[in-house]
């Protein structure tokens, strides 16, 4: 596809951000809102009826514009704010505000070793945002460095609720069927990547201590060669501790990122309450010790 697209006679596609499984993103124009620049999200519909397990494309449709409105009804500085949602022909489409910086991935690799008073500073906004989340009953699932998006001016925004889950309101909202892998295996907890029960918030917790865990020591808690071998390590072994590889963070900070990656769903933090607890502090003073502008380019970009 090349940029120019008018979509849904009103989004101009003008270059290309990203993609994934799930979709691809595109910078693009809101001409009907004075060229206001936006991320538009195309969906893949064969991707789409793999994972929900239909291909009646009218349900779809209404599964997609059902979630669509459940996680745009989050209202928190550090998500990224849904601006509209439709078909244009046989593609699904979701509008964003357009976030301009560095992610979490190549932050970390421009800044490495990491200062651990970054590393808590984007861990308790991660978990501010999280708690608006799971305030409404939605499960990220899909929480990775490359879902996070370090603005100039420091603040983390997580861009992507693309994989999200939606509990607890009478009626089944995901967009994927229970019992399909969706996320990244390596920020994925061990209860979400075998599938056979739903993921709970929890999953969430889990993912937030790999990003801890991969911010101070450089490298992820597990590595294997496949998706089944991070699984059989995450039931039965340990990560490295913190401490032996990053020696100066301090022991409740490295306590804090082990006990989010507990295997057992319930011996991690109850909530994202008890985890800022944690960090609060340990947060950076405002000045020179917070996550300070990147040398990225200030192209934005959304991984999906």
């Amino acid at each position: 596809m090349t940029g120019g697209r008018l979509l849904a006679g009103r989004y101009e596609l003008t270059e290309p951000l990203g993609k994934g499984g799930m979709g691809e993103v595109w910078s693009g124009r809101d001409v009907a809102l004075g060229g206001r620049r936006v991320a538009v999200k195309l969906l893949h519909a064969d991707r789409l009826a793999s994972l929900s397990g239909t291909t009646d494309p009218d349900e779809l449709r209404r599964r997609f514009l059902r979630e669509c409105r459940a996680t745009a009804r989050v209202d928190h500085p550090g998500l990224v704010a849904i601006h509209d949602a439709g078909r244009d022909g046989e593609e699904l489409f979701l509008v964003m505000q357009l976030i301009e910086g560095c992610d979490l991935s190549d932050h970390l690799a421009e800044h490495d070793p990491y200062p651990w008073p970054w590393a808590v500073a984007v861990l308790a906004q991660l978990c501010s945002a999280l708690a608006a989340v799971h305030a409404v009953s939605i499960v990220h699932r899909d929480l990775k460095p490359g879902n996070v998006m370090i603005r100039h001016d420091g603040r983390a925004t997580i861009l992507d609720l693309g994989v999200a889950a939606v509990r607890g309101d009478g009626e089944d909202t995901r967009l994927t069927r229970t019992g399909a892998m969706v996320g990244t295996p390596v920020y994925m907890a061990p209860e979400q990547a075998v599938g056979n029960h739903p993921v709970g918030t929890p999953a969430d917790l889990y993912a937030l201590g790999a990003i801890g865990y991969e911010l101070l020591t450089g490298q992820a808690p597990f590595t294997a060669p496949n998706a089944a071998g991070l699984l059989y390590k995450k039931l039965h072994e340990e990560p490295v501790p913190v401490q032996r590889l990053r020696p100066d963070a301090p022991p409740q900070l490295a306590g804090l990122v082990h006990q989010l990656l507990a295997r057992d769903p319930a011996a991690r933090p109850t909530d994202t309450g008890h985890v800022f607890t944690v960090l609060a502090p340990l947060l950076p003073q405002p000045g020179p010790s917070a996550p300070c502008s990147s040398s990225c380019s200030g192209r934005p970009r959304i991984r999906v």
